[in-house]
């Protein structure tokens, strides 16, 4: 009886460990500059993301980088000279599980400028991002908030910027899969996101 007691125990403590090991704020968590390594079927990316100024938006983040959400999924909306926008759909289509929404943190003093990357949300609703996201091709001051919440930035793009221009490029048109207008006629996909060792 002890020891099935124990075992039980054990498998809780590991359900709770592996639970922990998936929530963003774990990861790296005196690390106010966390890097991940965005490989798509075009190159990869490198983001630094600003833990400092988007505590909660950064963790996020995280969390779906370390669960694997991101992995095999579409680059979904390509805007030349706007945007580009991905994390929502498996390459199948299927829409990414998402976590709760969080707190929009579009108030930290951080702008949507060009190379800058940002999450996604609906229009009419400041605090329902949870895990698409896009990066800035142009400095979107209309992004900003004003006399309305914003969207919220949390980091920028210190490396393949190069590869986010050829992307831009692309042919895109509308989509009977996912019912958008913008979408690349030639499917990019994002193959995984990997976090960065943190640098000594």
């Amino acid at each position: 009886m002890i020891r099935v007691s124990l075992f039980i125990i054990t498998v809780l403590m590991s359900f709770q460990l592996l639970a922990a090991n998936t929530k963003g704020q774990y990861i790296q968590p005196s690390n106010l500059s966390p890097k991940v390594r965005i490989d798509t079927s075009m190159g990869s990316i490198i983001i630094q993301l600003d833990r400092h100024r988007a505590k909660i938006t950064v963790n996020n983040f995280l969390g779906y980088v370390t669960r694997g959400q991101y992995n095999k999924t579409l680059i979904h909306r390509i805007e030349d000279g706007y945007l580009i926008q991905g994390g929502g759909f498996m390459t199948d289509y299927t829409e990414v599980e998402p976590d709760k929404p969080i707190f929009n943190e579009s108030g930290n003093g951080l702008k949507n400028k060009e190379a800058t990357i940002a999450m996604a949300k609906q229009l009419h609703d400041a605090h329902s991002a949870t895990n698409q996201f896009f990066i800035n091709l142009n400095d979107n001051t209309n992004l900003d908030p004003g006399v309305s919440w914003g969207y919220a930035v949390f980091g920028e793009v210190i490396a393949g910027y190069e590869i986010l221009e050829a992307m831009s490029e692309v042919e895109v048109g509308y989509s009977e899969n996912l019912g958008y207008p913008t979408v690349p006629k030639k499917m990019i996909t994002i193959i995984r996101v990997v976090i960065l060792d943190e640098e000594e």
